[in-house]
């Protein structure tokens, strides 16, 4: 039986007495055994020589994490509106003021651009608009009957 499936299962630190002598005596007739035996018991000297170790934080750590903790806290006391508020109001500001131009430009420009007569308004139709030809173009109703009464009167 190779030890690889007994290790595979515990570690050596977790082997019985018994079991640790079964793997020393094995390990003295199979290489592959041996070396697996070698690595699991350097891993275990590694991990209890790191598990000693104690690492010291920098003298600033607690400073600086007091401070971020602080900072966290006031930004969450300001309320969502204002903190809203605060990201937004550019934004915000632009388009009150596009908003505004835009009001201007519908209502004042219009009034001041309205046509003379009725009969200007009159001669734009649909069909003039979307076959594209000017309202000059288009006889009038006056200018139809003026065209055949001034011709019956000059052949009278």
């Amino acid at each position: 039986m190779h030890i690889t499936e007994i290790l595979d299962k515990a570690s050596i630190a977790a082997l019985s007495e018994s079991e640790l002598n079964e793997v020393r005596a094995h390990v003295l007739e199979c290489i592959s055994c041996r070396d697996a035996y070698e690595a699991a018991r350097l891993s275990v000297v590694v991990l209890k020589s790191r598990a000693q170790v104690v690492i010291e934080p920098s003298p600033f750590f607690q400073t600086r994490v007091m401070a971020a903790l602080r900072e966290q806290q006031a930004v969450e006391s300001v309320p969502a509106m204002l903190r809203l508020w605060r990201s937004a109001k550019a934004l915000v500001s632009i388009m009150a003021v596009t908003t505004a131009a835009l009001a201007v430009v519908s209502f004042v420009q219009p009034s001041q651009t309205a046509p003379a007569t009725d009969q200007t308004a009159s001669a734009y139709s649909a069909y003039s608009v979307i076959m594209d030809q000017d309202a000059e173009d288009q006889m009038s109703y006056d200018k139809v009957l003026s065209t055949i009464y001034d011709d019956d009167d000059d052949a009278r």
